[in-house]
């Protein structure tokens, strides 16, 4: 399928962009501290279920307001493609967050803005400079530093969190090939009942009823945040370029640290602080060119 035209978006609609993608991956930090400690007494698929279905009881509720116009759409298999890769990137992160830490899984999973942006360039024909293609080569380096192959450091999950940025890459793709068809409500419905109805089928044989309350509360959590995210980076893919924003998802890497110090008492080593700095500081020259462009 070719890509959909589009229009270039002017600088205040990118800006935008970039605060609600920051949102975005705010929520979703807490979202996967919460899931890393409910992986401790329930399975991933019944967390990964959980934030699925606060997300669909939001769509449940957007339907009686609105109606069911607004599952009108022209792109329905993407739609449903979008659905299916929000469920890969949620059960690969959450089943590796289960077996190491928190900060190590959202370092590897880094890779996603470079998968994004060469998704980018080759599927929707954005334009990338030179100096943006050297920015996300940076940016790659600063998670390999992080990673360290080769010293011990990988534990064999860990390649669980680079196809679950496989899955996240080609979902905010999608997102930005229908986003000038389909508004932020009909992306959002649709993924939820996608996710959901997946995610059902299996559901039967990993249940188990939560016997706490802090539990139930903490389920309740995870769901709403998980629906923010998700709204907030469809969103910010309506209003920007997949290329331009990508680069905001290594802020992840303050709001997972910070989680983990506050729930885990972890903190990342001197490698992890150096890798993420190159990956924080590629991330936002890649945003000051974008600017530059934008009042030229």
């Amino acid at each position: 399928m070719p890509a959909l035209a589009r229009r270039i978006p002017t600088r205040a609609e990118t800006m935008r962009g970039v605060l609600f993608m920051l949102a975005g991956f705010f929520f979703y930090a807490t979202s996967d501290s919460i899931a890393k400690v409910l992986t401790q007494s329930l399975h991933p698929v019944q967390v990964v279920w959980t934030r699925q279905f606060g997300l669909f009881c939001c769509v449940i509720l957007l339907l009686a307001r609105h109606g069911t116009g607004i599952m009108r759409t022209r792109h329905h298999a993407i739609q449903i493609a979008r659905g299916v890769t929000a469920v890969g990137a949620s059960i690969s992160f959450v089943f590796a967050v289960t077996y190491i830490p928190l900060a190590d899984a959202m370092a590897i999973a880094f890779v996603a803005p470079f998968f994004v942006t060469v998704l980018g360039a080759l599927v929707l024909g954005e334009p990338i400079g030179m100096r943006r293609w050297i920015a996300v080569a940076i940016g790659f380096a600063g998670m390999l530093i992080i990673v360290r192959p080769g010293l011990g450091v990988l534990h064999p999950a860990s390649v669980l969190p680079i196809l679950a940025a496989a899955f996240f890459a080609a979902r905010q793709v999608l997102s930005r090939m229908i986003s000038g068809d389909d508004g932020s409500m009909t992306t959002v419905a649709y993924t939820a009942i996608s996710a959901v109805t997946v995610l059902t089928l299996p559901l039967p044989f990993f249940w188990a009823w939560p016997n706490d309350p802090v539990t139930v509360a903490l389920l309740g959590v995870i769901a709403v945040t998980a629906g923010l995210a998700e709204f907030l980076i469809v969103r910010a893919l309506e209003l920007a370029q997949a290329v331009v924003v990508a680069p905001t998802q290594y802020t992840v890497l303050i709001w997972g640290t910070m989680w983990g110090f506050l729930i885990f008492d972890q903190l990342p080593d001197g490698w992890t602080l150096a890798g993420a700095a190159i990956i924080m500081a590629s991330g936002l020259y890649t945003l000051h060119r974008e600017a530059r462009a934008g009042s030229n």
